[in-house]
């Protein structure tokens, strides 16, 4: 399986945190096409599962992972289960995130709702990190991608969960990248409208208008780009 001629990711492992779908599936597919082990990691097992079979039926290396990231003891099984099958990490690629999607009313939403996005936003990615990292630095190498939002660094309405919790993302990431350096790197990426299942949740004509004024290339991304 190979469609990447820019990497060259032979025997490096990489794990994608809500892959089965959206930007993580896309992510999981790039990265093995590129040569990576690939560690298909979801709540949803069956969607996850989907994809490790698309990558293995094109010659490719992957395994499904149940995982909720906000369930410590799922995190450290997810780290415990890679090592096991491709004896190494390499590549973190943090994609699980939720909330958004106008719906944060700051006069009626509660504080547990408030939590549970920094929870799924940031601390998942932050703890996940951390137990990665020893293994990398093991490895002399190491790439952890952090995704964030737009929404991290222009105001958007009934958003401020969503919003906050990517703008830590995106200091947190120039933390780590400072303190796990020079051997891992560590990247924020904070893409625009991307076409998946979870904006199409939320998505009106009158939102997608919205965003389509704020994109220079006049359509919504797809999670392939």
């Amino acid at each position: 399986m190979n469609n990447s001629s820019l990497f060259n990711l032979t025997d490096k492992t990489a794990i994608i945190t809500g892959g089965g779908n959206g930007i993580g599936r896309a992510s999981s597919i790039m990265l093995a096409g590129s040569g990576a082990n690939v560690v298909v990691s979801d709540f949803n097992l069956e969607a996850a599962e989907q994809v490790a079979k698309d990558i293995n039926d094109k010659g490719g290396k992957a395994i499904a992972v149940k995982c909720d990231v906000t369930n410590d003891g799922e995190l450290v099984s997810l780290v415990d289960i890679t090592l096991k099958t491709f004896k190494g990490i390499h590549i973190l690629v943090n994609n699980v995130g939720g909330g958004g999607g106008g719906k944060e009313n700051p006069f009626e939403i509660e504080l547990d709702q408030f939590r549970g996005v920094f929870e799924r936003n940031l601390f998942s990615m932050w703890r996940l990190s951390q137990l990665v990292a020893p293994h990398m630095k093991k490895a002399g190498y190491g790439s952890i991608i952090n995704m964030s939002s737009m929404a991290s660094i222009d105001k958007s309405p009934a958003m401020s969960a969503y919003g906050s919790s990517k703008a830590a993302v995106n200091h947190m990431s120039r933390n780590l990248a400072f303190d796990y350096g020079p051997e891992i790197r560590v990247n924020a990426i904070g893409p625009g409208a991307i076409k998946t299942d979870a904006l199409a949740s939320v998505l009106t004509d009158e939102i997608e208008e919205v965003m389509l004024k704020h994109t220079p290339l006049g359509r919504l991304g797809e999670p392939e780009d």
